[in-house]
């Protein structure tokens, strides 16, 4: 009995302990929970103090895990510094994620090339794929760049489109260029460039254009400075068809329209463009042309001659010397200072005047020059003669002239003066009197009448008499000058709608009376540049396809080598036959098939590789070469079948 007494002394007191021990791990339990509770809680609370809302907490007995998805990798390292402020930084365990970071844009590729009298500059970021050394190569090969100076960046990024072509473009325009800025983006190109005279700004915008490449964006400020203008010249005649400048110089823009405005007033709407330059003797240069040009109106007519401060006024023929002197009065108390006025009433007109001696000077379009008239003596004879070989070839110039010796002092002067104006025209006449200088003419120099004024003025001085009656004429179109593509298409349309090409029966001979259209259009084709062309030959549908489309290749080639004899540059030239392709008429009638058997002229524009698929407004369409008129219609047909 004492024995069972024992074992249950020890299982009770093993009940105890199991006891004790489960209420132990219940206790340990409940503060485990409450340590979870607290440091989530309290982790949570700083991490939104620190604006991590994103983050998650999740408390694991005594350890605190983190988790979501920082924005970046700064905001993760931060996450996990406030709560490591929060609990032991040893209890954070990090399962955050970071949000992948966006994929980095390219840079933006761009580089600008200045060019001046030191040489040429190159700065900005470029493609890793451009071929540094080669772009190098290719400014320092530029005409007149003294050196080229390298100060580009590069980046390993996919060359951008349209970017080569950009930097191409640049280049070829820089050449042209002494003194401009290009910038040049991918697929654009900004030109800032100084020209030497407004001319010179006008070509080089239209070269620059007619180059550009289709798909780029081209933008151009191109700035032509202000010419010096010496002596500083205006001349303004007024008669009885109007008022007309034969030269006009203003210092600004403001004093350019104010001079306009009065001309436009006193004489109507024939006036034309004034200069605007530098060298203006005085501020109050319009306030002096606006008095003198009213002052002639109140006269009637005549003409005013500005050279510099001086000025001429001649009055017309029978002007009354009543209102003469009353006009030229209140004028010359008018004028503001600094200007000096000289006035001519010109003698009346004699009923029965004597034989009046002259000089004239005749240049042919064809540039032939002939001397006639009076000179004073030998000496002049002999200078007017050299003087004329000089200026428009020895083998041209022809003299007449006769020695008199009742001439004026000033005659050698005049005539002299005379031949050089005449040198500004591409035919004309120019005769020297007594008491005027005429010329009459074509010129190509848009600014001719006011550069012969400004020599009148300088040679002869201001009170000089002369009568300019100058036409300005676009200069022809040629290799150096040459035609859009539009103009060059217009061009071959006109000149083969007024002619026709002809083949003998049945062959690809080109008769002889072709041979002047074809001159004609090789001179066009040579004034259009470096065009690309398709010779497309055509026949009409009687005969066998495949020999009818032979001969249409066989024309269309022998017009490709006459071309070549012409010694123009065929390489991007191409003949091709079409057969009765595309009839432009009914095959039914005599005069149709006669339209169909035809020669076209199609220029290819860039990227253009269907010729057949060019703008109307970009081909030429030749008119139909044809058989001989003698020609009839059973030969025509069996010209057709036989190529032989």
């Amino acid at each position: 009995m004492g024995k069972v007494m024992r074992i249950s002394s020890l299982a009770t007191v093993a009940g105890v302990f199991l006891v004790a021990a489960a209420l132990c791990l219940v206790a340990a339990r409940a503060a485990v929970s409450v340590v979870e509770a607290s440091s989530a809680l309290s982790t949570r609370e700083a991490l939104d103090m620190e604006d991590h809302g994103w983050a998650e907490v999740e408390a694991d007995g005594l350890q605190v895990i983190l988790t979501g998805q920082a924005p970046d990798e700064a905001r993760r390292f931060n996450a996990i510094s406030v709560a490591g402020s929060v609990v032991d930084s040893h209890r954070v365990i990090d399962r955050m994620e970071v949000k992948p970071a966006a994929d980095i844009a390219p840079p933006k590729f761009s580089a600008k090339i200045l060019r001046n009298e030191s040489g040429i500059s190159i700065v900005g970021l470029i493609p890793s794929g451009t071929d540094r050394e080669g772009l190098i190569e290719r400014l320092a090969e530029i005409e007149g760049a003294a050196s080229v100076t390298d100060l580009l960046e590069t980046a390993a990024y996919p060359t951008p489109d349209r970017w080569d072509e950009a930097m191409t473009y640049a280049i070829a325009a820089l050449a042209k260029l002494p003194r401009s800025k290009v910038a040049v983006d991918a697929g654009r190109v900004e030109v800032t460039a100084i020209a030497q005279s407004v001319n010179d700004k006008a070509r080089l915008e239209r070269e620059l254009r007619r180059e550009a490449p289709g798909d780029i964006a081209v933008l151009m400020d191109i700035a032509a400075p202000r010419p010096v203008i010496t002596p500083f010249t205006l001349r303004f005649l007024l008669d009885d068809d109007g008022g007309r400048f034969d030269a006009c110089s203003a210092a600004t823009e403001s004093g350019k329209a104010a001079i306009l405005k009065i001309a436009n007033q006193v004489g109507g709407p024939r006036t034309r463009q004034c200069t605007v330059g530098m060298g203006v003797p005085s501020t109050r240069w319009s306030e002096a042309v606006e008095e003198t040009l009213l002052a002639l109106q109140a006269l009637g007519g005549g003409s005013v001659t500005f050279s510099d401060a001086d000025i001429t006024l001649v009055a017309a023929q029978n002007t009354d010397s009543g209102r003469f002197d009353n006009v030229i009065g209140q004028l010359q108390s008018d004028l503001p200072p600094v200007f000096a006025l000289h006035a001519v009433l010109p003698e009346p007109e004699l009923e029965n005047p004597d034989e009046t001696p002259e000089f004239v000077a005749t240049l042919s379009p064809e540039g032939l020059v002939q001397l006639r008239g009076r000179v004073n003596d030998k000496l002049l004879r002999q200078t007017a003669d050299n003087f004329a070989r000089a200026r428009f070839g020895s083998g041209v110039v022809h003299n007449a002239t006769r020695i008199t010796s009742e001439l004026s002092p000033d005659w050698p002067l005049r005539v002299l003066s005379g031949l050089e104006a005449l040198g500004y025209l591409e035919n004309g006449v120019m005769t020297v009197t007594p008491d005027n200088i005429a010329l009459t003419g074509i010129t190509h120099e848009d600014d001719a009448t006011s550069s012969i004024a400004s020599l009148f003025a300088e040679k002869l001085g201001g009170q000089a008499r002369y009568d300019l009656n100058i036409t300005y004429r676009e200069p022809p179109k040629t290799a150096e000058n040459p035609f859009t593509i539009v103009e060059c298409a217009a061009e071959l349309r006109d000149v083969q709608s007024q002619d026709k090409i002809l083949f003998e029966p049945g062959s690809a001979t080109i008769t002889v009376g072709s041979s002047s259209l074809l001159s004609r259009v090789a001179d066009i084709l040579e004034a259009c540049g470096p065009v690309a062309l398709e010779i497309q030959g055509y026949t009409d549908s009687q005969g066998r396809e495949t020999m009818n489309k032979q001969l249409s290749q066989d024309r269309a080639q022998a017009v490709l080598n006459e071309l070549r004899s012409r010694n123009l540059l065929t390489a991007k030239y191409r003949a091709v036959g079409f057969g009765e392709e595309n009839p432009i008429a009914s095959n039914d009638t005599a005069e149709g098939r006669e339209a169909n058997r035809r020669i076209e002229f199609r220029l290819i524009l860039p990227g253009d590789d269907d010729a057949q698929g060019a703008n109307e407004d970009d081909t030429a369409d030749a008119a139909g070469d044809t058989e001989p008129e003698t020609a009839t219609i059973d030969d025509a047909a069996t010209g057709e079948e036989n190529s032989e």
